[in-house]
């Protein structure tokens, strides 16, 4: 695991994953448990709606001191159509992976994320994707699904301050690859939120997929929240 653990870039791109951070915003903002964050000003999709474009990230930087959020233009993700319902598809061509989240959830991004869908009423109700290059071929490499959920939630996933327990970790065989999937709950001083996270190893890259939403609304979430989990899966590329 020392490779895994001792990775600051690791670390750093990770942070943002799934615990967002406070910061200053009056564009599209939605605010709860503290939190604040930038929407995708674009038409929704319909459920039977099908795109599949790629363009360039347009950049928008909020405060000397806040993270930088990005607004994606209509160009800048490839969707597919709906085939779940109540839920919409994301395919990435260029990066060899896809999920599914629920439908009506908007497209926002942090840095250091690929990819970031959040409910506009209840923040921590999101989906994230994260990569970083790796030499690795197999997430066995870093050790067992426990060993590597504990080393991400404590040094990337969650921040330091707050107190986390891992609910369980296992491992998945699909199409030949390995995922580990686990399931977690970060306490902070004024929520405390229950995630799910799925990682896989795969064209040369660490893939990092987690969601969640505030404890109070696990019940309501959980399927759904696994549903997401259980869509990501990667693809050559």
């Amino acid at each position: 695991m020392a490779s895994l653990q001792n990775s600051p870039t690791l670390h750093q791109t990770l942070f943002h994953n799934s615990f967002p951070q406070k910061h200053g915003c009056n564009f599209r903002s939605s605010r709860r448990d503290g939190i604040s964050f930038i929407v995708k000003a674009s038409q929704e999709l319909s459920p039977s709606s099908t795109l599949d474009i790629s363009g360039r990230r347009h950049v928008i930087a909020i405060g000397a001191t806040a993270p930088l959020v990005f607004l994606f233009n209509q160009q800048s993700i490839s969707f597919a159509a709906e085939n779940k319902k109540g839920f919409q598809s994301v395919l990435d061509r260029k990066d060899g992976y896809s999920f599914d989240y629920p439908f009506g959830w908007q497209e926002v991004v942090i840095e250091g994320q690929d990819k970031v869908f959040k409910d506009v009423i209840e923040p921590l109700e999101n989906v994230s994707v994260t990569m970083i290059p790796t030499g690795k071929q197999d997430i066995k490499e870093f050790g067992s699904p426990e060993q590597v959920a504990e080393t991400l939630i404590k040094k990337v996933l969650a921040p330091p301050n707050q107190k986390t327990k891992i609910i369980k970790a296992t491992e998945h065989d699909i199409d030949g690859k390995v995922y580990y999937r686990f399931e977690f709950v970060a306490k902070a001083p004024n929520y405390t939120r229950h995630a799910l996270s799925a990682v896989c190893i795969g064209n040369g890259r660490f893939y990092t997929l987690t969601t969640g939403a505030n404890e109070r609304r696990w019940g309501k979430m959980k399927d759904r929240l696994q549903t997401i989990v259980d869509s990501f899966k990667l693809f050559n590329v």
